[in-house]
């Protein structure tokens, strides 16, 4: 996948172990896009609440 520069990306990736990564692609790391994905992913690495929301959501469907 390609960025433009005014563009960002979460990329999740599962291992073997059904463990989460979440890394950021961007065309402009410095760019707002880029901090918004970054503040994304640290929240979702970082606060259980929301992967229980998350995963609370994936159930519901």
């Amino acid at each position: 996948m390609e960025l433009k520069s005014n563009q960002s990306a979460l990329i999740l990736e599962v291992d073997d172990a059904d463990e989460i990564s979440v890394n950021v692609a961007s065309g402009d790391q410095d760019g707002i896009t880029a901090q918004l994905c970054q503040a994304i992913a640290m929240k979702l690495m970082s606060d259980e609440t929301f992967q229980a929301e998350l995963m609370d959501m994936l159930d519901d469907e």
